[in-house]
């Protein structure tokens, strides 16, 4: 099936440059100029991944990230001229599944795409087994992608239940942060490492009880697991 891409971009020409380029892959593209065009296309048809801008009119590529995933589970790519690592971490944890610089060049874009579309096909094919997807009064629910804890639905972010997927299916494993910064985000550099620890306490704030002991442990130093008792 043709992967179906979303270009949230205002520079016209670059927009208009990576989709022809994305065309010539293959790929079925729709392209919108700013935030609030985008945002809605987003939420009214389902794509396979968005290319969104992070400096748009009328909406930025952050305060558009936080309204699609109320809805939506769709892959994001970030473009954008900043490239501190502080404007990387907050897309990341803004739910962006990467980030790309600007300039850059199409063969990486290309690349980066390829790489998610491998994950979405790999996550799709999974079958996850019963043992992996339950721990004590814990279930994760693969086709809503969200846990249950007792009878409690805990809707996760897409991000969130990757996580806690890993971690379940590692279980008695500590987990370094490094292993599930590369299991989860696909990412090998260490400069965006504590982008984990911010996604464990979101975690913990909704699986856990109060004055309960969290199912998701830390070892000093080394980093998490789920520990059968």
């Amino acid at each position: 099936m043709t992967k179906k891409v979303l270009i949230i971009e205002d520079e016209t020409n670059l927009a208009r440059f990576v989709s022809l380029e994305l065309q010539h892959e293959g790929y079925e593209v729709v392209v919108k100029n700013s935030g609030r065009e985008g945002l809605e296309a987003a939420l009214e048809s389902d794509f396979d991944l968005i290319l969104l801008d992070l400096m748009l009119p009328e909406m930025d590529g952050f305060e558009l990230t936080r309204r699609l995933q109320i809805e939506k589970n769709t892959y994001v790519i970030m473009m954008t001229a900043r490239d501190s690592v502080m404007d990387i971490v907050a897309g990341l944890d803004r739910g962006a599944d990467d980030y790309i610089v600007k300039p850059f060049a199409i063969e990486e874009l290309l690349a980066r795409i390829r790489a998610i579309f491998r994950r979405q096909d790999l996550e799709s094919g999974k079958n996850t087994t019963e043992d992996d997807s339950n721990f004590r009064d814990l279930a994760l629910n693969s086709q809503n992608r969200s846990a249950v804890r007792g009878n409690v639905e805990i809707p996760l972010t897409k991000r969130e239940f990757d996580l806690l997927s890993v971690l379940m299916s590692n279980r008695n494993r500590v987990m370094t942060r490094e292993e599930l910064l590369s299991n989860v985000w696909k990412y090998d550099s260490e400069a965006e490492t504590n982008v984990v620890d911010v996604y464990i306490r979101y975690l913990r704030g909704k699986i856990d009880l109060p004055d309960k002991e969290s199912y998701i442990q830390t070892v000093r130093g080394m980093g998490y697991v789920i520990r059968e008792k």
